[in-house]
């Protein structure tokens, strides 16, 4: 099983030297680093008004997941794609005991699930499930714009060496409601993903992903006297033959998950 790779050709050839030529393409091409993506540094910044989150809670052992993938994808094509909303896709651990192994699974991320559930004291937890900004979500395309809300202007510098400088100013009444610490968290998005499903309640099927998070890190925002809050952090190396990475960016209150402020943007 792995993820799509267009523009990976290997000899067919039945030669030894051609085979051993094809098999040193592929070791050289399946461990892309990000120092190959971000040729240049990417500035990615918000406007004093809201961008909101929408994560999508997954996996690929459960049956009804991939309609929401599928609509999640749809966000490829919008106009409000980074400008109004900024996609990510949590792949829970729950479901892998059950026939089939998500390997972009993660446990932290069925806890940042729980994490939701506390919140809203809830009874449980599932698959499919949409939140925007906080909130249990259904799909409507409609509704994904947060609205004139001023919340403060999001700033964060990439650089070739993987480092994020990020700066947040709270503005309106996220100013007077943050509740610090302040943390930053960034998920590097892995797009035009394929997996072949062998068992479980997808098996025989290829499932097509978008916007998944390929790692999640954090970072303290320490607050100056500007009122602005700074920090930096690294991302981390992805080893996996994508044609194209997003990225996702947000800030949030140490205890609670509900996102502030958010960007994205493709990783060129």
């Amino acid at each position: 099983m792995g993820a799509s790779a267009p523009f990976l050709i290997v000899s067919t050839s039945s030669s030894l030297d051609a085979r051993l030529r094809g098999l040193a393409l592929l070791a050289a091409l399946s461990v892309i680093s990000l120092s190959r993506v971000l040729s240049s540094p990417l500035i990615l910044e918000s406007g004093q008004e809201k961008i909101s989150l929408l994560e999508l809670y997954t996996s690929e052992g459960c049956s009804s997941c991939p309609p929401a993938e599928s609509w999640l994808s749809g966000l490829k094509q919008s106009p409000f794609l980074w400008k109004r909303v900024v996609p990510v896709s949590f792949h829970v651990d729950y479901w892998n005991s059950l026939g089939w192994p998500d390997r972009y699974s993660s446990p932290e991320y069925t806890t940042r699930q729980r994490a939701y559930r506390d919140l809203w004291q809830s009874q449980g937890i599932y698959t499919p499930e949409f939140v925007l900004n906080g909130r249990e979500w259904h799909p409507d395309e409609s509704s994904l714009s947060a609205g004139a809300m001023p919340v403060g202007r999001l700033h964060a510098s990439i650089d070739d060496a993987h480092k994020i400088t990020i700066s947040f100013v709270p503005s309106g009444r996220a100013s007077s409601e943050i509740k610090e610490p302040l943390i930053a968290e960034v998920a590097l998005l892995g797009m035009g993903i394929q997996s072949n499903v062998a068992r479980g309640e997808n098996a025989g099927h290829t499932l097509q992903h978008d916007f998944v998070a390929l790692s999640l890190v954090e970072a303290e925002l320490a607050p100056a006297a500007s009122g602005e809050y700074r920090g930096t952090l690294t991302l981390p190396p992805q080893n996996a033959p994508l044609a194209d990475l997003g990225i996702a960016l947000w800030v949030r209150s140490r205890n609670n998950p509900t996102p502030i402020q958010a960007v994205g943007g493709w990783l060129k």
